[in-house]
């Protein structure tokens, strides 16, 4: 890939919404499927893991661990400040957390303010996933 037509990012963010318990195995693999997915006029740049505030989730802990991710725990509050850039809204989500997308909102949020959204969320049946990307500079890209 031609750097010109890359669009740099200052990092992403790998926002993550799962039920507690959910096994670290399916977390990982969710992960992956989402990276996989990640546009290739993406630049390669280091990722963090994030989520809603749940310390004592151990599936979480241990996937951020498998996958050599740091993990960032956000206050419900910083998720609802990005909640309107979501593009997949759930309404099992926003029923149970008040939130239409954990993952993509946890994403978005950890990303900053003038992100967006890479990977809209994908699921799995017990957890879902998105990435978001923080853009430094974008070139020519079509």
């Amino acid at each position: 890939m031609d750097m010109a037509q890359a669009v740099i990012a200052a990092g992403l963010a790998i926002g993550v919404g799962c039920r507690r318990g959910h096994p670290c195995e399916r977390i990982v693999a969710l992960v992956e499927r989402a990276r996989a997915l990640v546009p290739p006029t993406i630049a390669p740049t280091p990722a963090r893991l994030c989520t809603l505030d749940r310390k004592d989730d151990d599936g979480l802990r241990q996937a951020a661990a498998a996958l050599g991710l740091p993990l960032v725990y956000l206050p419900i509050e910083a998720l609802r400040e990005a909640e309107p850039r979501i593009q997949t809204p759930s309404l099992a989500a926003k029923t149970r957390f008040g939130i239409a997308s954990v993952s993509e909102a946890a994403a978005l949020a950890l990303a900053g303010p003038f992100s967006r959204l890479v990977v809209a969320r994908i699921s799995d049946g017990g957890a879902t996933c998105a990435i978001a990307a923080c853009m430094e500079h974008e070139g020519e890209v079509s």
